[in-house]
């Protein structure tokens, strides 16, 4: 099974891009983030026409996350509030979760909130979602031991994970809050597929559109792929396919992929 995570900054502007990426790369989950598209405008028809089944959580013109399968999904449901339903509402407003479960994997796509600057108030907002993402999480894993957990999360844990000329000190998706927070979800059970087979650094899922930070190779990888113990035991390779940060228009991200 293969499994991919991609922030595509708008379903709609990258629509020929993931298609072609699908064609060529014809996995079984795709997990889409910032789709930045209401549900019903979602564009469905080129994804069903080459087999695939679509879930979908969106609003306009900002965030939303998609689940692409090859194979009907099981127990979707989209933010906290199916398994945390005493939250408050407020950690629902934006469309940022979606979760299914394909044989015995629950695969939970998010798009973790960016956080703007370090001290500001999207940031502790982000501090709470994550604590809130904690807490999802522990009452999910009470059911479910195999979580393949991916997406955006706007974190970047480890120097080695961004280009060496960022001033990273304190800097907004490596500040030591957020990859505390980060890390108090990793101690649920979860391992980072991409270190399981690439230790060193230099590989990258982001690079900002300015200053040719691609064409230099100026990236943060804030795109994972976590797995609990059982997955991580099967997971055979996981990558970072940066052909479609080439195409003309590209999202600022790159898919990552999974394979169990």
């Amino acid at each position: 099974m293969k499994i991919a995570t991609w922030n595509v900054n708008s379903i709609r502007t990258r629509l020929e891009h993931v298609i072609s990426w699908l064609k060529e790369n014809p996995i079984d989950v795709l997990c889409l983030q910032e789709t930045k598209v209401v549900d019903a405008d979602f564009p469905r028809s080129p994804f069903t026409e080459l087999g695939y089944h679509v879930y979908v959580s969106g609003q306009k013109a900002y965030n939303g996350v998609a689940l692409i399968s090859r194979q009907p999904l099981n127990d979707v449901s989209t933010g906290f509030t199916p398994i945390l339903p005493k939250i408050e509402p407020e950690w629902d407003i934006q469309k940022r979760v979606i979760t299914g479960v394909l044989d015995d994997i629950r695969i939970v796509n998010l798009y973790v909130p960016n956080g703007s600057a370090v001290g500001s108030e999207k940031y502790e907002f982000k501090l709470g979602w994550l604590t809130v993402l904690r807490e999802y999480l522990q009452t999910l894993l009470i059911s479910q031991p195999a979580i393949c957990m991916c997406g955006d999360f706007n974190i970047a844990l480890a120097a080695e994970d961004i280009h060496e000329k960022a001033n990273a000190e304190n800097h907004i998706m490596a500040s030591p809050a957020e990859r505390q927070a980060l890390r108090d979800i990793l101690q649920l059970g979860f391992a980072d597929a991409f270190r399981k087979f690439t230790t060193e650094g230099g590989h990258y899922s982001w690079w900002d559109y300015r200053a040719a930070a691609f064409r230099r190779n100026m990236g943060w990888r804030i795109d994972h792929h976590y797995l609990t113990p059982v997955l991580y035991d099967r997971a055979q390779s996981c990558m970072i396919d940066v052909s479609p940060r080439k195409l003309p228009q590209p999202s600022d991200h790159t898919p990552v992929i999974v394979e169990f």
